[in-house]
C-alpha cells in the first residue's frame, strides 16, 4: 500500500517537473501577455526565429529535412544554406524552414517543417516541398559598380 502512494507521487512529482522544463524550454512557463503582444508574438503562431543565421541547431535541423527527405523520396539533394527559419509552439516546436538546396548542380528552394519535442527525444519531417529555382546573385545586388 505504502509503494503504491510512494509510487503515484514519483510519478506525479516527474510528469510536473517535465512539464515544467517543456514550457520554460519554450518561454511559456511565466509568459507576459502584455509583452508578448507588444512584440507582436501569438501563441501557437509563427515568428522568426531569433539568430538562426549563426545557429547549429538551425543548420541541424535543416539537414535532418534534406537527409530525411532524400530517403523517402529515394532522392540526391544536397544541402546549400539556410535562408530563412520561423518557429511555431505547437506540442513541442514547428519549425518552418526556406532552404536552398542543390539538384543536379542546380541551386533550388525548398520549403520544410521540421516538429521538434527535446524533452522527448523526438524529431519528425513534418513537409518538405521543392518551391522553385535558387535566385542567382548578380553583382548588382551586391552594390558592386563597374569601372567607367
Amino acid at each position: 500500500m505504502k509503494f503504491r502512494s510512494v509510487n503515484r507521487c514519483s510519478v506525479l512529482a516527474s510528469s510536473l517537473l517535465l512539464l515544467f522544463s517543456a514550457f520554460s524550454e519554450f518561454r511559456l512557463c511565466f509568459a507576459n501577455p502584455k509583452r508578448m503582444e507588444r512584440e507582436g508574438v501569438i501563441l501557437g503562431g509563427i515568428h522568426d526565429s531569433v539568430g538562426f543565421e549563426n545557429s547549429v541547431e538551425i543548420e541541424d535541423l535543416a539537414r535532418f529535412a534534406v537527409d530525411e527527405h532524400n530517403k523517402k523520396q529515394n532522392a540526391l539533394l544536397e544541402f546549400g544554406r539556410v535562408v530563412m527559419a520561423k518557429e511555431q509552439v505547437v506540442a513541442g516546436m514547428m519549425h518552418h524552414l526556406t532552404l536552398e538546396v542543390i539538384e543536379a548542380g542546380k541551386k533550388k528552394l525548398c520549403e520544410a517543417k521540421v516538429w521538434v519535442k527535446p524533452w522527448m527525444n523526438f524529431k519528425e519531417l513534418h513537409e518538405f516541398r521543392l518551391v522553385g529555382d535558387a535566385p542567382t546573385v548578380a553583382s548588382s545586388d551586391l552594390g558592386a559598380k563597374r569601372g567607367n
